[in-house]
C-alpha cells in the first residue's frame, strides 16, 4: 500500500488524435512543477495520471497546491494504490482511510467501486456492498446515504487498486502551451489578469505587455503590474512581461488629439506597440481585457475604431460578455483581486478625458492618428525600450 496523487483531466479526452500529445504535455508540466523534489514520478494509467514517489509516500501538503493549479488539471485526489485486490484487504484499507480523513466520524457516505478490469471476480456494485458494509460495521457513528452523501469513498479497480474520499478541483481547461501564443495588453486593474489567466486556461502561452508612463505613473504602480504578473505565473509556471515607456508616445497623442478622443487613439497606438512585441515573439494574437459596454472606450463602435489599428492579427476579449461582477469572481478566484485594487494609477487612467466619445467614427479617428507626426516611429522606439521581467 502506498500513497500517491491521482490527477484527473477533463478536455483532454475528447482531443482525437492528438489525445496523447495533449496528455503527454500536461504529464511534462507535472514533472517540471516537481522537480525540484525528490523521488518524484509522474505516468498514465487509463484515462488517469499519477504522481508518486519511488522513495516514500507522496507529501500532500507540498505536492497538492502545485499540481491543482496546473491548467488542464479538473481535480487531484490523494489515494492509496493497493496492489493486493482481494476484497478482505480493499475492506482494510477502505476502512484505514476513511479512519484518516474522518477520524470521527459523523458524516453519511457512499461506496462507489469502478472497474476497469473486467477480470475482476465481483461486480462493482457487489465492491461497494462489501466496503460500504464493513466501514459501516466499525463506525457505526456513519450513516449511509446513496442519493446525496456528504462523503464518496471511490474505489477504482485498474492494474492496482486506488482508494480515496477526497477530490480537490482545480480549474480544468487544456494544458498550458497546447494551443499556440497570445500577448496580453496587461494594466494594473482587475479585468487584464483575468484575460490572461482566462486565456491561458485555454492552452494559449501567454506573455504581457505593460505600458510605463514615468513620471506621470508611479514605481509603485509599476510594481503592483510586476505582482499581478509573478501571480499569473502560478497557473502557467512562467511568465514574460515587457514593460514599454510609453510617456513620449502618450504626450504626442495627447498633444495632438481632441480630448475626447484620446483615448481611442491611445488605445490604438497601445495595440500597434503590443503587436510589435507579439511579432517579435511568434505569437498569433494580442489579448485585452475589454468587456463591451463596460466603460467609453469598450463600446461596439470604440472596439471597431481601435481595432482597426492591427489589421493582421486578431485581438481576443476573453471577458466581452462579462459582467463585471463575473470578471471579479474570477479575480478573487485567482487570487488577483487585492493586488489590482492597490491605489496606484496606471497610464489609461492618468490620460484618460473626462468626456470620452461613446460612438467613435473610424475614419475620423484614422484620420487624426494620420496627422500625427512620427507616431509610428514613438512606437517602434518604445518597443525597442522595453525592459523584460520574467518570473
Amino acid at each position: 500500500m502506498k500513497k500517491v496523487l491521482l490527477v484527473k483531466y477533463g478536455e483532454i479526452a475528447m482531443r482525437g488524435k492528438n489525445r496523447y500529445l495533449v496528455e503527454n504535455r500536461l504529464i511534462t508540466t507535472i514533472i517540471n512543477r516537481l522537480k525540484d523534489y525528490e523521488g518524484y514520478k509522474v505516468y498514465k494509467e487509463q484515462g488517469r495520471i499519477l504522481v508518486l514517489n519511488e522513495i516514500t509516500d507522496v507529501d500532500y501538503d507540498t505536492v497538492v497546491p502545485l499540481v491543482v493549479n496546473i491548467l488542464g488539471v479538473t481535480a487531484v485526489c490523494p489515494c492509496w494504490e493497493v496492489d493486493d485486490q482481494s476484497i478482505e484487504n480493499l475492506r482494510e484499507v477502505a476502512l484505514q482511510q476513511f479512519k484518516e480523513s474522518y477520524p470521527n466520524g459523523g458524516v453519511s457516505f457512499k461506496v462507489v467501486t469502478k472497474r476497469s478490469d473486467k477480470r475482476y471476480p465481483m461486480t462493482g456494485n457487489e465492491v461497494s456492498a462489501e466496503v460500504g458494509g464493513y466501514i459501516l460495521n466499525n463506525m457505526p457513528n456513519l450513516t449511509v446515504d446513496v442519493h446525496e452523501p456528504e462523503v464518496k469513498l471511490m474505489v477504482e479497480l485498474r492494474n492496482n487498486a486506488y482508494i480515496y474520499s477526497k477530490l480537490i478541483y482545480g480549474f480544468g481547461g487544456l494544458p498550458y502551451g497546447a494551443s499556440g501564443r497570445a500577448t496580453v495588453l496587461m494594466s494594473g486593474g482587475i479585468d487584464s489578469p483575468v484575460a490572461a489567466f482566462l486565456t491561458a486556461k485555454r492552452g494559449v502561452e501567454v506573455e504581457a505587455v505593460y505600458f510605463d508612463s514615468p513620471p506621470y505613473t508611479s514605481e509603485r504602480a509599476k510594481q503592483k503590474v510586476l505582482d499581478l504578473a509573478e501571480r499569473v505565473a502560478v497557473f502557467t509556471g512562467s511568465f514574460k512581461l515587457y514593460v514599454v515607456p510609453f510617456t513620449k508616445t502618450q504626450l504626442t497623442i495627447y498633444q495632438n488629439t481632441p480630448p475626447e478622443k484620446m483615448t481611442i487613439l491611445l488605445k490604438r497606438a497601445m495595440l500597434k506597440a503590443a503587436r510589435l512585441v507579439a511579432e517579435k515573439n511568434k505569437s498569433m494574437a494580442l489579448v485585452t481585457g475589454d468587456s463591451i459596454g463596460q466603460v467609453a472606450s469598450q463600446t461596439m463602435h470604440a472596439i471597431n475604431a481601435i481595432d482597426s489599428a492591427v489589421t493582421d492579427m486578431p485581438v481576443l476579449r476573453p471577458l466581452c460578455a462579462m459582467d463585471k461582477q463575473e470578471i471579479v469572481d474570477w479575480a478573487r478566484k485567482i487570487g488577483t483581486f487585492d493586488i489590482s485594487i492597490r491605489p496606484y494609477e496606471d497610464c489609461c487612467t492618468v490620460f484618460v478625458a473626462k468626456h470620452p466619445e461613446t460612438k467613435p467614427k473610424k475614419s475620423i479617428i484614422e484620420n487624426i492618428e494620420r496627422k500625427i507626426e512620427g507616431l509610428d516611429e514613438l512606437i517602434e522606439q518604445a518597443v525597442e525600450e522595453s525592459k523584460i521581467y520574467e518570473f
